[in-house]
This record gives C-alpha cells, sequence and structure tokens, in this order.
C-alpha cells in the first residue's frame, strides 16, 4: 500500500483565504504609501476660476462684505468669491503669498500684511468695536460694564487665547478691578466666536454679554445693544486690502476703487462704528 501524505484541512483553509484576500485589492488603483485609499482621494478645495477674484474674509464681516459683492456684481457684472474664516486662519495664506486677492480682516493685520509685504492698497471702511448686548427688552437691567457683576447674572463673554475683542474685554474689567467678580457669573461660558455669544442670548441661556458691534448687529430681533462710551485703550479699524501677489491687479484696484466710494456707508449699516 502505497504511504500518502494529506495536507491537513486547516492549512488547505487558511491557503484558501489568503488566495481570497489577496485578490481583493484593484491593481488599478494604486494608494500611496503611508495613506489609506481615502487620504489619497482629492481633497475639495476654493471653487473658483480664473477670472474669479477671491477674497479671504474675516467671518465677523460675512454680512457687509455680501452685501458689498452683490452691489459690485449688480454694477458690473463681474463675479467674485468670498472664502470666510477666522482673520488669524486666513493669515498664513498672506503671510505666505499662497491664496487671495483681497484680504478682509481688522488692526493688528493690517500692519501684518504690509509688513510681509503682502499688501498692494488698503481702503478702511470701519471699526469693531465691543459693545454691551443683553436679552430683549433688558429683563436684568444691566446699564453699563460694571452691571455684569450682579449677583447671579449669567454673563457670557469672548475667549481671549481667541478673539482681539476678548483680550480687549479683559483689559478693561482688570482695569475696572472686577474681572474676578464678573467670571464668577461667566463661568465657562467663554465662547470663540461672536456668533456663540449672540446665540446663547437669543436662546435665553445668558443674560448679557459682549461682542462685536457689527455681528451683534446681527441680532438686533433677539438681544439689545446697550449705549455706553467707549472706554477702551485700543480702537480696532477694519480694512478691505488688495493683496499684492495677486494675478489680476487690474480688476482687483477695481474692485477697491468701488469699496472706497460705497464701503463705509455699508460698514456702518451693519453696525460697524464705535
Amino acid at each position: 500500500m502505497r504511504n500518502e501524505y494529506r495536507v491537513p484541512r486547516s492549512l488547505l483553509l487558511l491557503a484558501v483565504a489568503f488566495l481570497v484576500v489577496a485578490g481583493c485589492g484593484s491593481p488599478d488603483t494604486p494608494v500611496a504609501p503611508g495613506t489609506t485609499s481615502s487620504e489619497s482621494a482629492e481633497k475639495p478645495e476654493d471653487v473658483t476660476t480664473d477670472s474669479q477674484l477671491l477674497i479671504l474674509c474675516g467671518s465677523s464681516f460675512r454680512r457687509p462684505m455680501e452685501k458689498l459683492v452683490e452691489m459690485y456684481q449688480e454694477e458690473t457684472g463681474k463675479e467674485l468669491a468670498l472664502s470666510f474664516g477666522g482673520s488669524e486662519d486666513h493669515w498664513p495664506h498672506v503671510e505666505l503669498k499662497a491664496k487671495g486677492d483681497f484680504y478682509v480682516t481688522h488692526s493688528p493685520f493690517m500692519q501684518k500684511t504690509a509688513d510681509a509685504d503682502s499688501l498692494l492698497r488698503e481702503v478702511p471702511v470701519g471699526f469693531n468695536a465691543p459693545v454691551l448686548v443683553v436679552a430683549k427688552g433688558n429683563p436684568k437691567k444691566v446699564e453699563s460694564i460694571e452691571g455684569l457683576t450682579a449677583e447671579g447674572l449669567r454673563v457670557v463673554l469672548p475667549n481671549p487665547e481667541y478673539s482681539t475683542c476678548g483680550e480687549m474685554v479683559f483689559a478693561l474689567l482688570k482695569e475696572k478691578e472686577i474681572l474676578d467678580d464678573v467670571l464668577k457669573n461667566v463661568g465657562n461660558a467663554q465662547k470663540r466666536s461672536h456668533q456663540e455669544i449672540g446665540n446663547a442670548i437669543s436662546v435665553g441661556a445668558r443674560d448679557a454679554g459682549i461682542m462685536w458691534n457689527g455681528v451683534a448687529n446681527g441680532y438686533l430681533d433677539k438681544l439689545d445693544i446697550v449705549p455706553a462710551p467707549y472706554e477702551y485703550d485700543e480702537e480696532i479699524a477694519v480694512s478691505v486690502m488688495g493683496l499684492s501677489y495677486t494675478k489680476h491687479e487690474a480688476d482687483v484696484q477695481a474692485f477697491l476703487d468701488f469699496v472706497e466710494k460705497h464701503g463705509q456707508e455699508v460698514f456702518a449699516a451693519f453696525g460697524y462704528v464705535k
């Protein structure tokens, strides 16, 4: 009788499994070393055309810039693209001359842009100013920044780690020697964006707070701005800047001319005044 060697069933199953797995990969869809197939997919970019100018716009200036762009397009028929984000988020693109034809921001970013040799031309359009805001009708009767110390008042403030406004507010509260008392009413309600502050007061989660004037102006159906003298050491100007590395200088200058004519009026209509 012939002595036969039989392959164990477990090894056969293992070999079949290996062949199945090996056959799952597609040789037509290579993946870059060190990435997964999803990471190698092309990432979306700003949707613009060669003839379309890109405006890097601080998110606090969304409403007036949308209005200016709408007006410009109606008058000239030329399209402009808006990219919204924090001024600090746009800044690396400007510093490296990597993206954008315009930069809409507030001081000190204008000086930084000039220092980086990225400035073509600057057109001042208004001011960012911290304003005291309260729930509609001011039910808690907050009449001044000192009123934010009232016992039991729920206060919301911009976070100074992320916001120029927050830095200014905290400096003033410290100067008035009321920072600790106000922070007792703030708790963990320090927000990165002014929209978060407006929303918190609008839905009744907070009674009062401080935010940029222009952003507050967009919430006037849900909150009130308390008139108060300007007590801050700094003035925060807002500008529309043409960028020196644009490939469309004539078109950039044309829009800046338009902004010079209409910008201050439009920004004032949206509350960007001291």
